[in-house]
């Protein structure tokens, strides 16, 4: 099963790309956008943009995208590690 979007000329104008650049563009957000909700996995997307897995979190990450997720409670260890190695390095 495939999925076709039409877009208007005139964002191909507006943006000045070509269809094949828009098209990929379009792709990236997408995906982007899925991976970041977690719906998609990186393999899945790397699968769709005919790439490594490197090469996506590359093209996500330069159209503003998360590579890595934490969750709250990660943030909150991740904090917490970086405060005991600082105490521990303000004693030394």
């Amino acid at each position: 099963m495939s999925v076709n979007v039409v877009f208007p000329e005139e964002l191909l104008v507006a943006s000045r790309e070509d269809p094949a650049g828009f098209s990929r563009k379009a792709m990236i957000y997408v995906l982007g956008h899925l991976y970041e909700q977690g719906k998609i996995s990186s393999g899945i997307a790397a699968h769709v943009l005919e790439c490594d897995r490197f090469e996506f979190y590359r093209l996500i990450s330069e159209h503003g995208f998360a590579v890595i997720h934490h969750s709250p409670d990660e943030l909150d260890q991740e904090a917490r590690s970086s405060r005991a190695i600082a105490s521990q390095r303000d004693r030394s």
